[in-house]
């Protein structure tokens, strides 16, 4: 039975989670006069829809407005615009027409395309591919993004494999009952530390390269 790959964006199809997260820290500290350090806004919302990350705050007793995110989104742009890197590797495995393909990603739908062209990965991914958090009701833990994209694609979810850097994203691969691939080869989740709190979730496929998830994936032809 053919398989299902689906893909997160940022931290795996590019080296991208960073950025966001610190547009999000520089914001809160300025804005609430906070003094939050990188893995303090990484450990509260890592992986997470903005959605979802201003829930957080909210129960936080951090009340963000509206002029807050789009501000996030505007210098999120801006970021975008000087232009993104693929991570090594990875259009390898999106021109192995072995597999159907998807991306299911956290960010918004219009945001997304943009880092997809900033990524110079436009052609690899149909357009109708593409799932993004705005689709579904609820974000990354839930499953519910994983479970429409596998719906949308024509796949059962024991036949979709989802590649995540985040423990939200591999809960909810999990929750969604798929196979989960951990990539952990860009900068911020590639320690010790991290990689502890992936095993404790119950991930077995553990990878730092695109070559040795290639390498997992042609072992499921």
């Amino acid at each position: 039975m053919k398989k299902l790959i689906i893909w997160d964006f940022d931290g795996v199809v590019s080296d991208t989670e960073k950025l966001w997260l610190e547009t999000k820290r520089d914001l809160l500290n300025e804005r609430f006069n906070l003094n939050w350090t990188f893995d303090d806004v990484n450990r509260c919302f890592g992986g997470m829809a903005d959605k979802t990350k201003r829930e957080i705050l909210d129960k936080m007793g951090i009340i963000t407005d509206d002029d807050f995110w789009e501000e996030s989104m505007r210098r999120d742009v801006a970021k975008i615009k000087n232009g993104l890197e693929p991570t090594p590797g990875v259009t390898a495995i999106f021109s192995d027409k072995s597999f159907d393909q998807c991306i299911a990603t956290g960010g918004v739908f219009s945001k997304t395309l943009l880092k997809i062209k900033a990524a110079r990965l436009e052609g690899y991914i149909p357009i109708e591919h593409i799932f993004t958090v705005d689709m579904v009701e609820r974000g990354k833990p839930e499953p519910d993004l994983f479970l429409f994209a596998a719906q949308k694609m024509g796949y059962s979810p024991k036949d979709c494999v989802v590649i995540e850097d985040s423990l939200a994203g591999m809960t909810a691969g999990l929750k969604a009952q798929m196979t989960v691939i951990a990539f952990l080869g860009c900068e911020m989740n590639n320690n010790p530390s991290y990689i502890e709190k992936v095993k404790a979730l119950g991930i077995k496929n553990i990878f730092f390269t695109m070559k040795d998830i290639a390498d997992f994936l042609n072992k499921m032809k």
